[in-house]
């Protein structure tokens, strides 16, 4: 039986481990904290292709995402298909939407377009509710003869050392672990609130002023911000304001939500994903820098890299 090693915890380092467990590897996880400390832990996690590059490539990995959240669907995972309404200008990409079946996705009606949007479209799309589908991933793992191991890596030689076939799925962290100047923090943060009467919807359109509102089975995700070079990790009230402010701008509510709490978080971007074997360390296949997006192509990702892994 071929063997791995998956470096991360997170969505993308957990979809790995599983689509590779499909393939018939063995596989360790390895990574500084468990799933639940992760970014992953901490973000909305609604199928939408935000700040990931290359944009054809992302929008292929989105599409096979999209088939394997339809696989998915357990009782309690986290897992479910919602209407969301996404507003678009003429410099927006859309090219995911051509690729989702035609009866998933259609125009937004004049009506049902938040305040100052002149155009949105309205998609089911895969919504993992991290609290519970990161937990279940990793039941799942464990329960297919998976191991996990917590330990902090200082190099990539150390990474590369963990075994025959190693998988790095640190995001942020590969910045420092790689020496990987491209890799820069998209700074997040969210508000996880109540539940108000407002339709799930993202207005992506102007860099810096990010919005959205994911409704989730028990509360409500609202957001955000997309602060590039950003790595402050701390609660940010002004930015709690703004986010609050933009929210009632869109005209979807009336009244402020009653928040439960504030989380911040950096997303990996880059120009690119980095979705490739290292140069140096054959046995080292990198698969960080994500952005915004990695519940959105993390299993497309995830069984791309088992195909290729499958084949060495």
């Amino acid at each position: 039986m071929k063997s791995a090693t998956v470096v991360g915890c997170g969505i993308v380092g957990l979809t790995s481990a599983l689509a590779l467990q499909e393939k018939g590897f063995a596989v360790r996880i390895v990574a500084k904290e468990k799933h639940e400390h992760s970014l992953s832990n901490k973000v909305g996690a609604i199928w939408f292709p935000f700040e990931v590059h290359p944009v054809v490539k992302a929008t292929q990995w989105a599409t096979r995402a999209y088939g394997r959240y339809q696989q998915e669907l357990f009782p309690g995972n986290g897992v479910s298909f919602i209407p969301f309404t996404v507003v678009y200008s003429s410099y927006s990409d859309t090219a995911w939407r051509e690729r989702l079946p035609k009866t998933v996705v259609r125009q937004a009606k004049e009506e049902e377009l938040p305040r100052g949007a002149s155009r949105a479209l309205i998609a089911m799309v895969p919504l993992a509710e991290p609290p519970k589908y990161l937990p279940s991933l990793f039941e799942r793992f464990i329960s297919n003869g998976g191991i996990f191991e917590q330990i902090e890596l200082q190099s990539l030689n150390e990474l590369a050392a963990l075994g025959h076939m190693v998988v790095n799925c640190t995001g942020l962290g590969a910045k420092e672990l790689c020496s990987d100047s491209e890799l820069r923090a998209m700074r997040g943060q969210i508000l996880r609130t109540k539940k108000i009467d407002a339709p799930s919807c993202v207005n992506s359109t102007q860099a810096g002023a990010l919005t959205y509102v994911i409704q989730r089975s028990g509360d409500c995700i609202i957001g955000g911000t997309d602060y590039l070079d950003d790595w402050n990790l701390e609660v940010d009230p002004k930015d709690t304001e703004l986010i609050l402010k933009r929210l009632l701008d869109t005209g979807l509510t009336a009244y402020p939500p009653e928040i439960i709490e504030t989380l911040v978080g950096l997303r990996p971007r880059r120009s690119q994903v980095r979705f490739e074997f290292d140069s140096v360390f054959g046995n080292v296949f990198h698969n960080y820098g994500h952005g915004g997006a990695g519940f959105t192509v993390a299993w497309g990702c995830a069984l791309e890299l088992a195909e290729l892994l499958q084949l060495r």
